[in-house]
């Protein structure tokens, strides 16, 4: 059942979701994907007409700088939406690699756009996810020029074990991470 998916847990935490804004919110789950670790399904610089529901496994959102390097901007989870603000900008200013083999729904944006304007509600609730997401890009950005790096971690952490719980996917007491240095 759709109320018991990560992204519907996740909405749900701002949104009591009815059963027709759940239904809704099961269409967009019907071009199911998968994609291996290590191999980006979006590319920086790419546009794109579809954004992806990540339905299980980890993924790295990640900006390419001019000397190659790349820096790590966060990290998504079952529940997350990836590639959304490409859609809605019509260009990627960044690229999105699978950190685990991953299963996604992808969302054609002109589905994306009926559904907002058919369930308003479900339009707020994905707001507010893409708005708590940015408010915690923010902290990331606090974390790297001003907080020590023990703190850093912990904070990571911490926000890591929210963000998780909040989707059904950990507890007060711990959660699996795929992560390593």
């Amino acid at each position: 059942m759709m109320k018991n998916t990560p992204l519907a847990r996740k909405l749900g935490a701002f949104v009591a979701l009815s059963e027709a804004e759940l239904s809704v919110l099961e269409g967009l789950h019907k071009r199911r994907r998968t994609f291996v670790a290590g191999r980006d399904l979006v590319h920086q610089g790419q546009s794109d007409q579809a954004a992806y529901i990540l339905i299980s496994g980890w993924a790295c959102s990640y900006k390419l700088l001019e000397d190659g390097q790349r820096q790590i901007v966060d990290f998504q989870i079952p529940g997350d939406f990836l590639g959304l603000r490409s859609v809605m900008l019509h260009l990627s200013d960044h690229s999105v690699e699978p950190v685990t083999d991953i299963e996604v729904t992808e969302v054609h944006v002109s589905d994306l756009m009926k559904t907002f304007s058919d369930t308003p509600r479900l339009a707020t609730a994905v707001l507010w996810a893409a708005s708590r997401d940015e408010a915690m890009v923010v902290e990331h950005l606090i974390n790297i020029g001003r907080r020590e790096a023990d703190v850093r971690v912990a904070h990571f952490l911490l926000e890591l074990g929210a963000r998780l719980t909040l989707v059904g996917l950990g507890s007060k007491t711990g959660y699996a991470c795929p992560l390593t240095q």
